[in-house]
């Protein structure tokens, strides 16, 4: 039951329009809530990002009344604390301000202030005649399915996902390789049910796009009314000897997969790891696994993951994640993987061309990953793009398709960020996923809605946490860097001509929201003006979206 509490040390409402400040609560062990004032009002609300428990006292408030998450870009709307962009799940807690004798109270209950969040209501019981089939188990499937019982679809929901369980967070795979599958979960089995969605382990295999009819390989067959396809990604084997026959050979995509490499490292570790692939997955996994073993990754690219952040900005990831313990050999290209002396059937070594043999127990490819297509290839009624992609409009309706839309890591759709121009790009992030299944959520509940604007946002663990927001579809010709660099602390801007079209920053919250923010309101500053010292942290941010 609801009830008063005092805020502690505040005797009245003094903070300015745009000022926001965690206070603690009188009677509650350990209890705080965040107040903000937005153009004069006051509003109460959790404390902190109901994604991974962020203090929102550092984030971004803009004045068109969202909060935006300094550490992975989850935003909500100050007024009702819902949540507009991923991948936060949960909405905020609002409660109601009293001022009375000489002091400042909150209304609320204790058990909500402790949760730092609210509850969301997606309970339902499926009728009429409308059939949602979503097929994947990813990000994109899970936004997807949350957003049309959030938006009150009362129709039946079905989610089909090769996966033996429920959504889980898989950036939390290659980051930490957890494998607890209960602490994975980005809703238990029993929200789904009392939600009315079915889930449904089982591999599609086909589409009948005419008669509106999914097929898998157990033989079923699930019809639809609309189609949600949110099959992501597939990791690419390496063709060359040796990788496809061997065990202890790992792609680390699935929950089953970070299972076996964490047995294969096992308690006593010591293990002999070659990580194949110098990009986000390759990094992450052999950051994770330098602790107590041998880690060795190895990359085609001067610098880890120089193709995507550059040189400089490789070289200092290649330099943190050294100190942990891990081995790079660069500018190197892999011939074979061979045999171990003590079981001709698991791997012991990967030979590089230039001859150099690397000891290994087991081995790791991060070789990127490609659309998980596969059952659409031999389609007459659809047209996959050349790296095997959907393309589709801003509300993510597949071109050439009624009533299908593709999602995540599938989807090539227009990107309207700067310098891009609505751009066809394809992007392999978490909340692009997860941004994209509320937006097909809203397109099937609301035809006629205009698709929201949202910038990417990717972050990763490379012995600290990097953050980056935007996109470079048509690539990116000149850097700047602010900060110290050298000591791993950073905010580099990617410019194309003088505009700025990615931002990527480590120890320098909130400069990768506070970008995001200004780059959907089309305020960002030019490369000219970050060379001079700019700081994007002290711009006012305007009061409505201009993108």
């Amino acid at each position: 039951m609801a009830q008063e509490y005092q805020i502690k040390g505040l005797s009245k409402l003094d903070l300015k329009s745009g000022e926001k400040r965690e206070v603690e609560v009188e009677g509650i062990e350990n209890g705080k809530v965040l107040l903000a004032n937005l153009n004069g009002k006051t509003h109460a609300m959790s404390a902190k990002c109901t994604h991974y428990g962020a203090p929102l006292k550092l984030g971004v408030l803009s004045p068109d009344g969202r909060l935006t998450c300094a550490w992975h870009g989850a935003c909500f709307n100050v007024s009702s604390g819902d949540v507009e962009d991923a991948p936060a799940l949960d909405p905020l807690a609002k409660f109601e301000i009293v001022e009375k004798d000489g002091g400042v109270y909150i209304k609320g209950e204790e058990s909500t202030i402790k949760a730092n969040r609210r509850a969301v209501n997606t309970k339902c019981k499926a009728q009429g005649q409308e059939k949602v089939v979503v097929v994947g188990g990813g990000s994109g499937a899970m936004g997807a399915v949350q957003a049309l019982r959030e938006q009150e679809f009362k129709g039946a929901i079905t989610m089909i996902s090769i996966e033996p369980s429920p959504p889980i967070d898989r950036t939390k795979l290659s980051k930490a390789l957890m494998t607890d599958k209960s602490k994975l979960e980005l809703r238990p089995q029993e929200w789904f049910e009392e939600s009315s969605i079915e889930t449904v382990s089982d591999e599609v295999t086909s589409v009948d796009f005419d008669k509106k009819s999914v097929s898998t390989k157990s033989g079923s067959s699930y019809p639809y009314t609309k189609l949600i396809l949110a099959t992501g990604g597939v990791p690419k084997l390496l063709p060359l000897p040796g990788f496809k026959e061997l065990s202890n050979v790992f792609l680390l995509r699935s929950l089953s997969s970070a299972q076996a490499i964490v047995s294969a490292v096992g308690e006593k570790k010591g293990k002999k790891v070659v990580i194949v692939g110098s990009s986000f997955i390759g990094m992450e996994v052999g950051n994770c696994l330098a602790s107590g073993n041998d880690v060795t990754i190895v990359g085609m690219e001067s610098r880890p993951l120089e193709r995507i952040m550059g040189a400089e900005a490789g070289e200092i990831f290649q330099n943190l994640v050294s100190k942990n313990g891990v081995k790079f050999h660069m500018n190197a290209g892999v011939e074979a993987a061979g045999p171990s002396k003590e079981d001709s059937k698991k791997v012991g070594s990967v030979t590089l061309k230039d001859g150099t043999i690397l000891p290994a127990d087991l081995v790791i490819l991060g070789t990127g990953v490609s659309p998980a297509t596969g059952f659409l290839q031999d389609n007459k009624a659809v047209s996959l793009e050349k790296d095997g992609s959907l393309q589709v409009d801003e509300g993510f309706l597949v071109k050439g398709l009624k009533d299908v839309y593709a999602i995540g890591d599938i989807a090539t759709f227009p990107y309207h960020g700067p310098g891009s121009n609505g751009s066809l790009t394809r992007i392999e992030h978490w909340n692009v996923a997860q941004n994209a299944g509320r937006a097909a959520a809203k397109s099937i509940v609301s035809p006629s809605s205009k698709p929201k604007v949202f910038i990417p946002v990717f972050w990763s663990a490379l012995g600290s946490q990097l953050r980056y927001c935007g996109n470079t579809p048509n690539g990116w010709d000149e850097l700047v860097m602010q900060g110290e660099p050298k000591e791993g602390k950073f905010a580099a801007f990617y410019g194309k001509g003088d505009t700025v079209v990615a931002v990527a920053s480590m120890m320098m919250d909130p400069i990768m929201s506070q970008s995001a923010e200004l780059m959907k309101q089309g305020k960002m500053p030019g490369l000219a003006e970050l060379r001079k010292g700019v700081d994007v942290r002290d711009i006012k941010l305007p009061g409505e979206i201009k993108m």
